[in-house]
């Protein structure tokens, strides 16, 4: 059986992940890529980061873009969330603080879901005060729709 998530469980599924698949348009050619994100309920967003690059030149060109999140167990046990918005690169001190929002939250998921501890994620907020520092971005999301895949004999 496949059905449309409800709201509430799309929430879910972005709120408790932090790899998702961005796409975007660059020279009138769709690309996909994955990217390490961070879901911020409060502002309805997701926060990321790049180094200039490929990715962040189409953005700016062409701010409207998708991102799809998956959790996949098997061909009969699915749930994926896409969502669509516009792309808003930050400055200054506005980025720092996402930058630190994003590295807390990507952390705390993966102390939370992997059990590991980690020491490098403190890291991606010192980043900004370097010569070669990230460009900070949020998707403002404008819609969120999902999809599950429940196999008969897994209900």
């Amino acid at each position: 059986m496949i059905r449309t998530l409800k709201h509430k469980e799309c929430i879910h599924i972005l709120t408790n992940n932090y790899i998702g698949h961005l796409a975007y348009t660059y020279m009138n050619k769709p690309f996909v890529v994955p990217v390490t994100y961070f879901f911020d309920e409060k502002i309805n967003a997701i926060i990321g980061y790049s180094a200039e690059g490929h990715k962040v030149k189409a953005m700016r060109k062409k701010p409207s873009v998708c991102m799809e999140v998956s959790e996949i167990d098997s061909v009969n046990v699915w749930d994926s969330v896409l969502i669509h918005g516009q792309y808003e690169e930050l400055e200054g001190s506005n980025a720092k603080a996402h930058l630190h929002d994003f590295s807390l939250g990507v952390k705390d998921l993966i102390i939370r879901k992997e059990h590991r501890k980690l020491d490098f994620i403190s890291q991606f907020s010192s980043k900004i005060f370097k010569d070669d520092f990230p460009i900070i971005f949020l998707i403002k999301i404008e819609e969120i729709t999902g999809k599950m895949r429940r196999h008969e004999s897994t209900i």
